[in-house]
């Protein structure tokens, strides 16, 4: 019974509304199995949105706080500048930097086959597809520098001319691929664009193609099929220049692409680009909390805060403790104890609840379904407690991102923030589930389970199957 999981990077739920007539794969999908509305993680980013489809779950935990974080600790990063960066050469420490202790889906799943997994630990090297090699590397970086989105198409492109070919080669029990022209293009012209559309195509084409071999060999009744996205994305009209605003405040600040700065006072780390984490006392090599740095750091909080691009500030207090902060809306605190999530207004509501909430992770996800900030209680708790979070984190406004300079092309569109269009993600499945999923990280539970696999200690997803 195998299990097969496209990954749809970049697409937004409403991408897989309407009558699809231009993707009769994926409108065949939902009409016999179902489209769903599912969360996905805190930062919604590349990167560390997809530790819900290869470890089970949230990223913060597991080591991965962002697609750029600061190491204060100096146990994974080096120097001069102990920040990682997964945009670029660094990408190939994904691996290195998740928790030893989460086996990743390859680990439980020998007979894998995988394109584009940002995370690859457990999987023969000879069933890594589009690993890069020095001139493959070479040719992503020209295309993500010069910011030619249409080259990513071919990448999906030739994705989608090797993975049938290897499936009916290899029979693998499990098979996952990334698609992630539909975020780049997204980032360059906008999701609604008819290069996004393009990008879809592809993924449907490479759908029915699978389809078609597996109805043909006389597995389709036994296989799983599923479509999914790891983040959204929102238009963007404007463009904070973060680094230059704590910069403005008289802190000597490290930022990629220039963060080797060896006087640093701060350092900067944007994900997607609508989240972004500040981290402050830079040579304490254990974060200390924000009742411990409210003195020194007070005026740097107010000054972020004040920003029209930042919708909500979080200071972490404590492994399972943290304020919520918005300019307009006031303060709260989320916190956890045990299996029972809290969020609790102080002086004022900033994720427009209408109230106090507590429950299980479950209840509080079902609880905020429907609001603007879909499954932050437990997001925001998870991210915060990891111990390389920073000291202050930074979710964008809707219209706004958090990083203006040293991008290729001007995005139209971002993502990394707890809004709405970021979270919310379709899942698309070739059966009825057996039960509603909630979150990408029930895709790992669902995949074990589908394959009569125990599941691991710790996961933070439950089995739609």
């Amino acid at each position: 019974m195998p299990v097969i999981v496209l990954v749809a990077d970049g697409a937004r739920l409403d991408a897989l509304h309407g009558d699809l007539s231009d993707l009769p794969a994926m409108r065949r999908l939902r009409d016999e199995g179902g489209l769903h509305a599912v969360t996905t993680v805190f930062p919604s980013v590349t990167g560390p949105a997809y530790t819900p489809f290869l470890v089970g779950r949230f990223p913060g935990p597991v080591g991965i706080p962002g697609i750029r974080w600061y190491d204060r600790s100096r146990t994974a990063c080096s120097w001069p500048d102990y920040a990682r960066s997964y945009v670029g050469f660094q990408f190939s420490r994904f691996d290195d930097d998740l928790d030893p202790g989460a086996p990743t889906i390859f680990e439980l799943v020998p007979e894998s086959i995988a394109a584009l997994s940002v995370a690859t630990r457990g999987l023969q090297k000879s069933r890594r597809l589009g690993t890069l090699t020095l001139r493959s590397a070479l040719r992503v970086a020209n295309t993500h520098f010069r910011g030619r989105v249409e080259r990513w198409l071919d990448v999906d492109r030739e994705v989608a001319a090797t993975i049938p070919r290897r499936m009916r080669e290899n029979r693998p029990d499990y098979l996952f691929a990334a698609f992630t022209g539909v975020d780049k293009a997204s980032h360059a012209r906008g999701h609604d664009s008819a290069l996004v559309r393009e990008a879809l195509r592809i993924l449907d084409d490479t759908a029915a193609e699978l389809r078609a071999d597996a109805e043909a060999g006389g597995w389709w009744d036994r296989t799983h099929l599923w479509i999914v996205s790891d983040h959204g994305h929102a238009a963007v009209h404007s463009h904070e220049d973060l680094v230059r605003i704590v910069e403005d405040t008289g802190l000597r600040t490290a930022a990629h692409p220039w963060s080797a700065r060896l006087d640093a006072d701060a350092a900067v780390m944007v994900s997607g680009n609508a989240m972004a984490q500040v981290y402050v006392g830079l040579r304490e090599k254990t974060r200390a909390g924000w009742p411990a740095l409210v003195a020194r750091w007070s005026a740097l909080a107010d000054v972020l805060l004040s920003r029209p691009a930042t919708d909500l500030l979080l200071l972490p207090h404590s492994r399972d403790h943290c304020e919520v902060r918005s300019a307009s809306r006031g303060d709260a605190t989320v916190s956890r104890v045990g299996d029972v999530y809290r969020y609790k207004c102080t002086n004022g509501d900033p994720l427009a609840l209408g109230g106090d909430v507590v429950g299980s992770a479950d209840d509080v996800h079902d609880a905020l379904r429907g609001s603007d900030y879909p499954d932050a209680i437990v997001q925001i708790v998870h991210l915060a407690g990891s111990a390389r979070a920073g000291d202050l984190i930074l979710s964008a406004a809707p219209g706004w991102d958090l990083r203006a300079r040293y991008e290729p092309i001007p995005h139209l569109s971002a993502h990394g923030a707890l809004l709405r269009e970021h979270m919310l993600v379709p899942l698309l499945t070739n059966r009825p589930p057996a039960r509603t999923p909630r979150r990408t990280t029930d895709v790992f539970a669902s995949t074990l389970t589908a394959l009569g696999i125990p599941l691991p200690a710790g996961l933070d997803g439950q089995s739609f199957v």
